[in-house]
């Protein structure tokens, strides 16, 4: 078994390469490892030109995963995601029907602007992120482990969007804010890639056994008792709070909660969970499973003041 020492080295290596590509970031970059190493899915929200598909392009290439990539429209069909059969026809002449795999058959699947989407096709998606495994027909297909599902949302854009139902919203561990970079960062980007381009080696850090084998230790991180029990008072009070918040979060909040922190731990290299990290991670886990009331909008707070409210 490896030390903590040798996991958090491995987990700064990752940092590192990623740093040769993209320019800050590093909470979003934390954060989708902690999904990653939770065997989960994350939403990214942020305003366009802000390296979220970049990021995870990258993420795929360090860590030697198969990488597909999704753009969502109002047109994709369900059959665009899952694949479909097509008629082969043998030397003999003979015809037959042959399946056909879509991009959902990967290791990180980047669903690009989701909300684009009809209700329709990202339902398609919602087995494959739960289940892990697609149906075509009658026919069951399981997918190759690891996978998860990234996907990416732009806040303004009304036009033309289907906002994920709650339902499938609850199926992603986290929903991550992707902020604009400071200026110093933004002259480092403009210096990058405003010049004459470089082609950038990138090193695989992680293979797919390793990630399977970190994914299992995160599990294994100790949480004390009063902590495990901290996280579902937090996740309770959501259902108490009638005043701000009009829904609450269910059950799977405090699953992901508990296992979004080891994870947290693991990747800073820290052998236990600690009241800071179940803090950290309380936004990202429930920024999109609490529905905000009518006194709450009106008051101009979003659901991360909400969040920040109750941790007090």
């Amino acid at each position: 078994m490896k030390s903590i020492e040798q996991i958090r080295a491995t987990f700064d290596q990752i940092f590192k390469e990623i740093g040769k590509v993209v320019v800050g970031q590093e909470e979003m970059l934390k954060h989708t490892l902690v999904s990653i190493m939770c065997n989960s899915n994350a939403l990214l929200e942020s305003y366009p030109g802000l390296a979220k598909t970049l990021s995870i392009s990258t993420l795929a290439r360090i860590m030697d995963l198969k990488f597909s990539r999704i753009q969502s429209t109002p047109d994709l069909l369900p059959s665009d995601i899952t694949g479909t059969y097509i008629i082969e026809e043998s030397n003999s002449g003979k015809k037959s029907f042959k399946f056909q795999p879509g991009p959902i058959f990967s290791n990180i699947v980047l669903a690009d602007e989701i909300n684009r989407a009809t209700p329709k096709t990202q339902s398609a998606l919602l087995e494959a992120m739960q289940e892990k495994q697609v149906t075509v027909g009658n026919t069951t297909y399981p997918l190759e482990q690891p996978f998860f599902v990234l996907a990416t949302q732009n806040p303004i854009e009304q036009e033309g969007t289907y906002p994920l139902p709650e339902a499938q919203s609850d199926r992603f561990l986290l929903k991550i804010k992707v902020g604009y970079p400071s200026v110093d960062e933004e002259l480092e980007i403009v210096n990058r890639y405003a010049e004459a381009l470089k082609n950038i080696n990138l090193k695989p850090v992680l293979k797919k056994d390793h990630i399977l084998y970190l994914q299992n230790l995160t599990r294994q991180v100790p949480v004390a008792n009063d902590l495990k029990k901290y996280a579902v008072d937090i996740v309770t009070k959501t259902r108490n709070k009638k005043g701000m918040i009009e829904y609450g979060a269910s059950p799977r909040a405090s699953i992901g909660l508990i296992l979004a922190s080891k994870a947290l731990a693991l990747i800073e290299g820290r052998k236990h969970v600690s009241k800071e990290d179940i803090n950290r991670m309380a936004f990202p886990i429930l920024r999109h499973r609490i529905l905000l009331s009518f006194e709450a909008e009106r008051n101009n707070l979003d659901e991360d003041s909400v969040i920040k409210q109750m941790l007090r």
